[in-house]
């Protein structure tokens, strides 16, 4: 009898390339003559959010057009940005976090599974905590059903990756 074949549908962004995305915002942000003297900061907090700090809305969008630029350069979906609301902080200033979304949550794990069950091809999708996982006989089967979802981007608001494919 022939193994089943699978992959996992998982939403995930590189935490390095996120490091070094900062890094190069943080460098135009002393370099770039309307930030320079403005107080301005942008932390990565352990990988789940983006806190931008500076005197007022202008240069906060700004320094968030500057943060979203670097991440397409470095091949980072916007996707997984959540930009919350924009806070008064101390001195003055203004502040936001923009949390970073990590993992399927339930309902767009059911949205993906439900597609793939709408797709009536001899698989079957289980939803494995913030991942899901597609199983099948044929490979022929698998591939059809990643190229369906990559065809499909807006199923879901994340980026999706498909790993383990064996």
């Amino acid at each position: 009898m022939a193994k089943d074949a699978s992959f996992d549908i998982v939403s995930d962004f590189d935490k390095q390339e996120m490091v070094n995305a900062i890094d190069q915002v943080k460098r135009e942000i002393q370099t770039r003559f309307d930030l320079k003297d403005s107080n301005s900061d942008v932390v990565l907090d352990a990988d789940s959010a983006i806190t931008i700090t500076t005197n007022d809305e202008m240069k906060l969008k700004n320094i968030y057009d500057i943060v979203t630029s670097k991440l397409i350069k470095r091949n980072l979906s916007l996707k997984i940005l959540d930009p919350q609301v924009v806070q008064n902080a101390l001195g003055g200033n203004v502040k936001q976090e923009i949390k970073l979304r990590k993992g399927l949550t339930t309902e767009q794990a059911k949205k993906i599974t439900g597609f793939i069950k709408d797709m009536k091809l001899k698989v079957q999708a289980s939803i494995q905590a913030d991942s899901v996982r597609v199983t099948g006989k044929s490979r022929d089967d698998l591939q059809e059903v990643i190229q369906a979802i990559r065809a499909k981007e807006d199923l879901v608001e994340a980026p999706l990756q498909f790993k383990n494919y064996r």
